[in-house]
C-alpha cells in the first residue's frame, strides 16, 4: 500500500470512529432524555445500545462523570429488572468505585432482592457521595453557589443519614427517599449547568458594554 493510500486509510478510520462516538453520544442523550422524564423502557434500548456499541463511555456534566454502565443499571432498575440492574452497576463501581450514583441505584437493588444491610450500606454510601459532591462544588466556587442553593437535597440526605445512622427507618420510606434523591441529583446536574451558562452569558455583555463604552469614549 502506497504512503496515499495508508493516509486515507487512517483518516477513513477516524472519521468512521469519530462517527460512531458521535451517534453513541446522540443515543446516550436521548436515553438520558427519556430517563429523566419517567420514561426508564425507552431509556433502556438506548444506553443498552450505546452499552453494546461503546461499553466504555461516560457521561461528564459540570465535572461529575458517570459510566453508560451506571445509566443502563439505573434503566433496568427502574423497569424492576433488578438481577440484571445489579450486574451494570457492580461494572460501573468497577471502573469508577467512587459513583455516588451507582452506589445508590446498587443499594435500591439490593433492598429490593433481600438484602437490605448490604443495600443499605450502599445506600448510604451513595447518598454521603451526593453530598461530600455539593459540599465540594460549593466550596471550591465560593462566589458561585449553583448546587443545590434551597439546601432541598441536603436536607433530605441529612434526614435519611440520620435515620440510617439509629436504625430508625421503614425501608419502604428509605427506598422512596433515595430515589427521590437520585432523581433530583441527575436533574441538579443540568440546573448547575444552564446557571453557569446563563452567567456567563451574562459576564461576557457586560465586559462587550464595558469594552463598546470604552472604545466610544475614547
Amino acid at each position: 500500500m502506497g504512503k496515499a493510500n495508508r493516509v486515507y486509510a487512517l483518516l477513513l478510520i477516524a472519521i468512521l470512529a469519530g462517527c460512531a462516538t458521535f451517534a453513541g453520544g446522540g443515543q446516550f442523550q436521548a436515553g438520558r432524555r427519556a430517563l429523566i422524564v419517567g420514561d426508564p423502557e425507552t431509556a433502556l434500548g438506548y444506553f443498552s445500545a450505546v452499552a453494546e456499541q461503546e461499553p466504555n463511555y461516560v457521561n461528564v456534566i459540570q465535572n461529575y462523570r458517570e459510566s453508560v454502565w451506571t445509566y443502563l443499571g439505573r434503566a433496568q432498575y427502574e423497569t424492576k429488572r433488578y438481577q440484571e440492574a445489579r450486574k451494570s452497576l457492580e461494572r460501573a463501581l468497577s471502573l469508577n468505585r467512587d459513583d455516588p450514583t451507582a452506589k445508590l441505584y446498587l443499594g435500591l437493588t439490593l433492598m429490593h432482592t433481600g438484602d437490605m444491610s448490604g443495600g443499605v450500606k450502599e445506600v448510604e454510601a451513595g447518598m454521603k457521595g451526593f453530598y461530600d459532591w455539593i459540599e465540594y462544588m460549593n466550596r471550591t466556587r465560593p462566589f458561585q453557589d449553583f448546587w443545590d442553593p434551597s439546601f432541598q437535597i441536603r436536607k433530605q440526605i441529612d434526614q435519611d443519614l440520620a435515620a440510617m445512622a439509629s436504625r430508625d427507618f421503614k425501608p419502604e420510606q428509605l427506598i422512596a427517599d433515595a430515589e427521590w434523591v437520585g432523581k433530583m441529583f441527575e436533574e441538579e446536574l443540568d440546573k448547575v449547568r444552564d446557571d453557569e451558562r446563563r452567567q456567563f452569558d451574562r459576564e461576557f455583555d457586560r465586559q462587550r458594554g464595558f469594552s463598546f463604552g470604552l472604545g466610544i469614549g475614547f
